[in-house]
């Protein structure tokens, strides 16, 4: 898929269940079979970015319908972000032990089984209780995608899986919000806001059934490794230490817990980081492979992930406050306006794997540069016009940022796993999956917390505050174009 980085810099390791018998040869392209596993597996991205986003416009419905509170609602929208966060390193790792197959299948039947509870739940604290569970099943589920991806693709390959691996989450997102909008206008069977959890049940029995026949079983190996459970438990809570003030700190106003929470994550996870290394020298198989972490590509690969994603969790965020809470659009109309950009978002990256494999890195940087064109456009008809600004220009500004973001997400997460070789393809996908958590997490808070200073109270000032937290966006993506270009620039287009 990527063609930035020199063989003699980065050699890609084959799948063992599609490399070549002659090890000098080029990897084979992937056949029908591949792809209709991936197009299995990808239900699973498109449920979990779905049900990220679509609790957001249920929240008010929550509130009247189930009678919960401010905290529980903060709960509810952040507390599945932060399972699934917490849990998508382990995730990978437990498909490396025990196969992508079995721990697809079985996370896909536990977030079925946890959107099942969160639609008959009788009480807010009954559907926390099932937020939580479904997102650790998501972090069991959709570390597999991207580790099947990296086992089943060889390397010269992975662009257009990775491709539609973006779209599938790009279109998971908007979906939550067109489509849980329109559930909730409906009333389907009065179901009110439980629709837009018990939706995923029929669907998720579905996909569970076609994954038993078409994913592919695992390859024969030795005597597995002893699961690393000491590992998964310091990963996770070190994890959870940084997400849980992340996710609820700025909806609490900051107490003491979460300063104290993020302060203890440092130990934590020094002592985690060291059990790693200690169990690598022992010859076991750390959750978190240190070795990871000495290849380059790999790290830099990670960190520009990261960097978009923070800009790109904040963007999504703010731009629903915007069009909302700003310009006094209800949900549907809100994903309307946006439904154009998604359109754009998905066709680019289906478009991506292809030009990069072609074309190098100059995809992602025109990526790059239009999502900054699009960003400054936006900021400027938001300083001009304020709350008075015509909907077609931020139309046409969504436009050219999505564009952009498509053709530079796909490649950003291609370069990172291009090396990864089939026996850490669950480890490497965790890691990356995690690091887009995070650092969408990271992104809320952060700049959030300057969206709603600069906004002002109740949010009059709404399109000031996206002015500026818009300048702070291109800067960002500008960052990750410092970060591809660092981690390419000993390759050959």
């Amino acid at each position: 898929m990527i063609t930035m980085t020199s063989s003699a810099h980065r050699p890609p390791a084959p799948s063992s269940a599609t490399a070549p018998a002659d090890p000098s040869a080029p990897p084979s392209a992937p056949g029908p079979r591949e792809w209709r596993m991936l197009a299995v597996a990808l239900s699973g991205t498109f449920m979990a970015s779905f049900d990220l986003f679509v609790v957001n416009i249920a929240t008010e419905a929550l509130r009247t319908g189930l009678g919960a509170g401010d905290g529980a609602l903060a709960l509810v929208v952040s507390g599945y972000a932060f399972a699934y966060a917490a849990g998508l390193v382990t995730g990978g790792r437990l498909g490396d032990r025990y196969g992508y197959r079995r721990m697809f299948v079985t996370g896909m039947a536990a977030f079925t089984l946890a959107s099942l509870l969160c639609g008959i739940a009788r009480s807010p604290g009954e559907l926390v209780a099932a937020r939580l569970a479904q997102g650790l099943a998501a972090a069991v589920l959709v570390p597999q995608v991207l580790s099947l991806v990296t086992a089943r693709f060889p390397a010269a390959h992975r662009g257009r899986a990775t491709a539609w691996y973006s779209a599938a989450g790009g279109l998971g997102a908007v979906a939550g919000q067109l489509l849980g909008g329109l559930l909730l206008q409906a009333d389907v069977l009065g179901l009110g806001w439980r629709a837009v959890f018990l939706v995923n049940v029929p669907v998720g029995a579905v996909a569970a059934a076609l994954a038993v026949w078409f994913l592919p079983p695992p390859a024969p190996q030795g005597a597995p490794a002893r699961f690393d459970l000491a590992g998964a438990a310091g990963v996770t809570l070190t994890l959870g230490l940084l997400l849980a003030p992340l996710s609820l700190g700025r909806e609490q106003g900051w107490p003491a817990w979460t300063w104290t929470s993020l302060a203890a994550a440092v130990p934590a996870g020094a002592l985690t980081l060291r059990g790693q290394r200690a169990s690598r020298r022992r010859g076991g198989a750390p959750v978190l492979d240190p070795a990871l972490f000495r290849d380059r590509p790999f790290v830099t690969g990670v960190a520009a992930v990261a960097l978009f994603q923070s800009y790109f969790g904040a963007y999504m965020f703010t731009l629903a406050l915007l069009l909302q809470a700003g310009l006094g659009q209800d949900p549907v109309t809100a994903a309307l306006v946006f439904l154009p950009a998604a359109a754009l978002f998905s066709a680019a990256s289906l478009l991506s794997g292809r030009l990069t494999a072609r074309h190098g890195r100059v995809v992602p940087a025109t990526g790059g540069a239009l999502a900054m064109a699009g960003l400054a456009a936006l900021v400027a008809q938001l300083a001009v016009h304020g709350e008075r600004v015509a909907t077609a220009a931020l139309v046409a500004a969504f436009a050219v940022i999505s564009l952009g973001n498509g053709l530079l997400l796909p490649p950003l997460i291609g370069f990172a796993l291009a090396g990864v070789g089939p026996g850490e393809a669950g480890a490497a996908s965790g890691v990356v999956n995690t690091a887009q958590q995070f650092a969408a997490s990271l992104g809320v808070a952060v700049l959030g917390t300057l969206f709603f200073t600069t906004a002002g109270p109740g949010l009059r000032s709404a399109a000031t505050g996206m002015a500026v937290v818009g300048a702070v966006y291109a800067a960002l993506v500008a960052g990750v174009l410092g970060l591809l270009w660092a981690g390419t620039r000993h390759g050959t287009d």
